[in-house]
């Protein structure tokens, strides 16, 4: 496996006594950003709870999310939510990862990165929630909400949206 260095260390850049806090400079790589890090400037501890879940999901499937495409998701979130939805989680696993981990373990692994990567900050589990659960196999876990940056809360059948502009150019010339 190669190792992985994402944008971990945001929620250091505020003071001990605040939660979250907001810039307008953003900073970082988009696919690793919260997406109300990416669209608002909000930062929080929850923004490397995101990060993390990306970088998790990543490791299990030997994919990066930068530059993934599958013609039915976005990214490797939405790819993952989607084997997610259709009970087939461990599709998404990497095929060299099969021999040196369990089939539950890498089941819960998925499961861990998308309570990570979920839309909403409130509902992401905090860092130590998520050590506990990726240590503690007792540890019960919730299920999933709609990730951010996912396109599954779309009809599959829903029509595109299209509109065509026309142009003319007229030349002036004397006679």
């Amino acid at each position: 496996m190669n190792p992985k260095i994402s944008d971990f260390g945001l929620a250091r850049m505020f003071g001990d006594d605040k939660l979250q806090a907001n810039t307008k400079r953003i900073v970082g790589t988009y696919g690793y950003m919260s997406p109300e890090y990416a669209m608002e400037g909000l930062f929080s501890i929850k923004s490397d709870v995101f990060s993390f879940g990306v970088l998790l999901l990543e490791i299990v499937s030997g994919k990066k999310n930068t530059g993934f495409y599958h013609s039915s998701s976005l990214n490797l979130i939405g790819h993952a939510w989607e084997f997610w939805k259709g009970d087939k989680v461990l599709e998404l696993v990497d095929h060299r990862l099969e021999d040196l981990v369990s089939y539950p373990m890498l089941y819960r692994y998925i499961q861990v990165a998308l309570l990570c990567v979920q839309e909403m900050a409130a509902d992401r589990p905090t860092m130590s929630e998520v050590v506990s659960m990726l240590t503690n196999e007792l540890t019960v876990l919730n299920s999933p909400k709609q990730p951010a940056f996912s396109n599954s809360n779309q009809p599959p059948s829903r029509p595109a949206t299209l509109s065509a502009n026309h142009i003319t150019v007229s030349i002036m010339e004397p006679r």
